[in-house]
């Protein structure tokens, strides 16, 4: 089964919101297929633990601004390394570049369609 519209929702004004806040490599893998606990998981990086800090705020602000959702389950904000943000239909983990070039979960998920993410601040300087 596809990723439901409302994953998608979320997982494009999550991932907005990282980008908003300079993270890179944002990508959202559909894992609907794979997984029954999540519909898409957000993936995006920062080059230093402040600024995982900043994003995962952002993206925690964002979709409670706008959805109306707040993570039932936030791993990882400590150490601000790798954090994860559960919304039960996203997953949304923000990592340090070194754990992301480590753990490597596209990789892992390689099987997995991603769902196109097209930074809005990009798209208007075209």
């Amino acid at each position: 089964m596809p990723v439901s519209d409302r994953a998608r929702q979320l997982a494009l004004s999550a991932a907005q919101a990282a980008a908003d806040k300079k993270a890179t490599d944002v990508v959202i893998l559909d894992v609907s297929d794979q997984l029954v606990i999540t519909d898409a998981f957000l993936i995006a990086s920062a080059p230093n633990e402040r600024q995982v800090s900043a994003i995962v705020d952002a993206v925690e602000e964002r979709l409670r601004t706008q959805h109306d959702v707040k993570p039932v389950r936030r791993e990882g904000a400590r150490e601000g390394r790798w954090v994860l943000l559960d919304f039960v239909d996203v997953i949304v983990h923000v990592q340090h570049s070194d754990e992301r070039a480590f753990y490597a979960l596209e990789r892992l998920w390689k099987d997995c369609p991603t769902i196109p993410f097209v930074d809005s601040a990009l798209e208007s300087t075209e």
